[in-house]
């Protein structure tokens, strides 16, 4: 089907947080944290600048390009900005009131795809589908677990972004599967050739 996700699929990633209010996932300015390339945001748009909200989905298990994504795969996300914006990374601890309601790891981007064992690596689910075939479709609410240390938390929104330009909300993980209204769920759409 034409709407399947597949790999090497360019994609917005729409964050659930207030009624789908969340922003997009985004590259915005620089990390502080040793080894990343950009900090990540949401932002109000999915072409704050350009590429900082495009996500290339490639397979971290051996899937070839052009294969459907299925849920609970192991993946990468390659951020587009400058034609190569880095690999959605945990890096370095929570801040201390994102600790506060079970936040793990800051998220940045990394040069490499593992930063170090797992960094870089995110298991997808999705709630649900149609059909109900395990495979993952656009428009479907995704969420992603990463596996640095075999637990390295729930991608999600929580508190301000500290970036300068059109941030909206800091991305982290954390140890609880949408501690708070919907800020773990992401919505699967198709980014714009």
């Amino acid at each position: 089907m034409a709407n399947e996700l597949k790999y090497g699929d360019q994609i917005h990633l729409q964050n659930g947080y207030n009624s789908w209010q969340g922003g997009y996932l985004d590259t915005n300015g620089g990390s502080p944290e040793s080894g990343a390339k950009f900090g990540v945001s949401t932002a109000d748009s999915s072409a704050r600048g350009k590429g900082t909200g495009t996500w290339e989905i490639l397979s971290a298990s051996g899937k070839s390009t052009g294969q459907t994504v299925a849920s609970g795969d192991l993946v990468y996300l390659r951020n587009l900005y400058g034609g190569d914006g880095g690999y959605l990374d945990t890096n370095g601890g929570a801040s201390s009131d994102q600790a506060n309601s079970g936040g793990k790891y800051n998220v940045s981007t990394s040069q490499s795809r593992d930063r170090a064992t797992g960094t870089g690596r995110w298991r997808i689910f999705a709630q649900t589908s149609s059909p109900t075939d395990q495979n993952i479709r656009i428009g479907d609410l995704v969420h992603f677990w990463n596996t640095y240390g075999d637990n390295g938390g729930f991608l999600e929104t929580n508190g301000g972004s500290a970036a300068t330009s059109g941030g909206k909300y800091d991305i982290c993980t954390n140890a609880y599967f949408n501690r708070s209204s919907n800020v773990a769920d992401w919505k699967v759409h198709r980014a714009q050739a």
